[in-house]
């Protein structure tokens, strides 16, 4: 069965090139343009990968993290944030988050993520 992962990214560009490269890997893709949307989109298609942009309008990506991470059927979903800031990485753990990604994200970043939570490398 084809791996899936979970976008959620506001900026639709943003998501697009992401969603590209993802797909590009052969892994399936599922976006979401916000918090509550990506929780919907978590429950329905229970990806095996999240990458949760932090700054997502309404309810940031670490808030919207610790409330999937809840969901009993996701609650050992690996979820990835995705971010710009460099100094996020003890409030994401906290959050629930596995692993951070930084933006702007680069293909290699990115498989190196996909390979470290997917594929086990």
């Amino acid at each position: 069965m084809q791996k899936r992962v979970l976008v959620v990214e506001d900026i639709e560009d943003t998501r697009s090139m992401m969603r590209l490269m993802i797909e590009k890997e052969g892994v399936s893709v599922i976006e979401a343009a916000g918090a509550y949307e990506a929780i919907e989109k978590a429950e329905e298609y229970q990806p095996d990968l999240i990458l949760m942009d932090i700054g997502l309008p309404l309810l940031d990506g670490l808030s919207t993290a610790s409330l999937i991470l809840k969901v009993k059927d996701l609650d050992r979903t690996p979820i990835v944030a995705v971010t710009g800031y460099h100094d996020i990485l003890e409030q994401a753990t906290k959050a629930g988050c596995c692993d951070v990604l930084y933006k702007p994200v680069e293909q290699v970043a990115l498989d190196d993520v996909l390979n470290k939570h997917l594929r086990g490398n």
